[in-house]
């Protein structure tokens, strides 16, 4: 049976702007194996080719089409719920640039859809107006709801916030696209061309990469090199095939075994 990776990427490929050991080297053997694999991010701002720029300068080579966003997964949604339909968007750069890839408008009066995703450019007037367009009639749509990360001097909110203050002013609840929505992993699934039994889920958070694949029962294997901690793991009602410290503690030939 073939078998492919969904991979998460902050936290299990890198923190920050520094690579976490071994994560090269585990990507050059999936290559060497000829091992299909994405790195599945909900981070919906930057486009594939920015992630293959950002892991280079690592000394991880990937194509683009080893990239799957948030972003990819909305613009991909949205296209398949209403083809060629119009959006106003609160992002930026991979958000925009799927969605025209996929045929949609983005317009600042009557949409279909308001789309929040990632950006440090939107404003409060441009959040006013995503509301008045919800309250005439405009879907709302969040390409993921990742928390905020409560670390002083930081710059970006998570979107969860954005969508919280969106959804308490319209009344409107959002639906989110990113992990560990079904959407997006399945979607990144049919991507690679696997069925779920052949599908291995790599992510360092239990609520979102481990849930997401849990799921839809695909195999996941925790690293412990990000977000979700060895204590905490027993707060969860459901538990990873695999723990790892890192992936460069992951046996390849046992990870291909599972299930």
């Amino acid at each position: 049976m073939k078998k492919g990776f969904l991979i998460d990427m902050d936290g299990v490929i890198y923190s920050g702007d520094t690579m976490i050991p071994g994560a090269d080297t585990f990507i050059a053997s999936l290559q060497k194996e000829k091992i299909p694999f994405l790195f599945m991010t909900n981070n919906s701002q930057r486009t594939p080719l920015d992630t293959v720029n950002k892991v280079k300068k690592m000394g991880i080579h990937i194509e683009e089409s080893n990239v799957y966003t948030s972003a990819m997964a909305t613009a991909w949604f949205l296209s398949f719920m209403n083809p060629n339909g119009t959006a106003y968007v609160l992002g930026e750069g991979g958000l925009i640039s799927s969605l025209h890839q996929q045929g949609y408008s983005l317009v600042n009066q009557n949409p279909d859809y308001v789309v929040v995703g990632e950006g440090r450019n939107f404003t409060l007037e441009m959040v006013n107006n995503a509301v008045d367009m919800i309250l005439s009639g405009a879907k709302l749509i969040a390409t993921n709801l990742d928390p905020s990360p409560k670390k002083k001097g930081w710059s970006n909110l998570g979107i969860k916030a954005i969508v919280s203050m969106i959804e308490e002013a319209t009344g409107k609840t959002a639906f989110s696209v990113g992990k560990p929505s079904p959407v997006m992993m399945r979607a990144a699934r049919k991507t690679l061309g696997l069925e779920a039994k052949e599908t291995i889920v790599i992510g360092d958070t239990m609520g979102t990469d481990i849930l997401g694949g849990v799921q839809l029962g695909y195999t996941t294997i925790l690293t412990l090199s990000g977000v979700s901690k060895a204590p905490i793991l027993n707060d969860y009602p459901f538990k990873p095939d695999m723990v790892v410290e890192s992936v460069a503690d992951l046996d390849l030939k046992k990870a291909l075994k599972l299930k």
